[in-house]
């Protein structure tokens, strides 16, 4: 009997662990889900819901009844593909993608050279100041956008940039950098002026994570710095090349800041100068919101397919490096 009643006592204070075993596992197995729930809560606040918002807008317009006037004489009605037919038509946004490819052809090809040999610089042993020089470098990505904008259109214009002062008193010509050819160049230098630092900055990043070891092997060899950074250094670091580039392909094709900011300085930059200039303009300029809908939508699927598609193409590469 009293071997029972300890059985049965062992056996009662058991089932009275394993409760709150499995209660302790579950809260365990619950808590990822608690800290992501904030983060999955804006992600669809700020980013699923507008989206879904502008394409439910591209698919409709408003119906104009008569004269327009009245309680019930402007309807919204369902319209389809209609807005996306008449944005993939529309003069203006072709001639804006086509400026801003090549602003495109300016920006990242000299941005991303210019942080690489930044970079390769700043990781060789005979520069001083190291950390004063990468913080100098990197201090414009620091500035906001419309301030460095505003800080580079005073400098470009001739009544009130000192360099126009200094060409004028030496007798050399005076370029007008607001207008023409040489307006490209000038967006191109406030683009490239604020993102160089930053592509540096992972370039730099990479190049830091080589193991030692490796350049002691290429000195060993007897090779030089300009062989150890074509040879080692550079396809070492490519995919960091890779992801600047990527970056630079979704910031040049959503360019606004530094147009829009320069547009009061100069009759050259039209309303609709970018694409998303011309979505500006008709959302809040036209006051058709379903068009620049429309209008986003094709640019983000563009932004989308061309980034994409160029990290397929180096994925592909690397695969095919790596099978040698």
């Amino acid at each position: 009997m009293s071997g029972t009643t300890q059985n049965t006592g062992k056996v009662a204070h058991g089932s009275g662990r394993a409760p709150r075993a499995r209660t302790h596992s579950g809260r365990v197995r619950r808590a990822p889900y608690a800290f992501l729930f904030p983060a999955v809560v804006l992600f669809l606040l700020f980013f699923v819901l507008p989206i879904g918002y502008a394409i439910y807008l591209s698919l409709r317009k408003v119906e104009v009844k008569g004269l327009g006037l009245g309680s019930g004489a402007r309807s919204e009605v369902w319209t389809g593909l209609s807005n996306y037919t008449a944005a993939l038509s529309d003069s203006e946004l072709l001639n804006g993608a086509l400026r801003v490819l090549g602003y495109g052809a300016i920006v990242v090809p000299v941005m991303l050279g210019s942080a690489l040999l930044f970079a390769l610089m700043l990781d060789t042993d005979r520069v001083r100041l190291t950390s004063f020089t990468r913080l100098a470098i990197f201090l414009p990505y620091a500035i906001p956008g419309v301030i460095a904008a505003l800080l580079w259109g005073f400098l470009y214009l001739p009544s009130v940039s000192p360099f126009y002062f200094l060409l004028d008193k030496t007798g050399l010509p005076e370029p007008n950098l607001l207008d023409g050819g040489p307006l490209f160049i000038a967006l191109s230098n406030i683009a490239i002026w604020g993102g160089t630092g930053f592509n540096m900055i992972v370039i730099y990043t990479s190049l830091r994570a080589i193991p030692a070891e490796v350049y002691e092997a290429a000195k060993l060899d007897g090779c030089s710095q300009l062989q150890t950074a074509l040879r080692i250094k550079i396809p070492m670091v490519a995919p960091s090349l890779v992801l600047t580039f990527f970056f630079s392909i979704i910031a040049t094709l959503q360019v606004f800041a530094e147009p829009m900011t320069l547009k009061p300085m100069t009759n050259a930059i039209s309303t609709t100068w970018s694409p998303l200039m011309k979505v500006y303009q008709d959302a809040f300029g036209n006051n058709d919101i379903y068009a620049a809908s429309a209008q986003a939508v094709i640019i983000a699927v563009a932004t989308l397919v061309l980034s994409f598609g160029f990290l397929r193409i180096a994925n592909a590469r690397s695969k095919q490096e790596e099978a040698r």
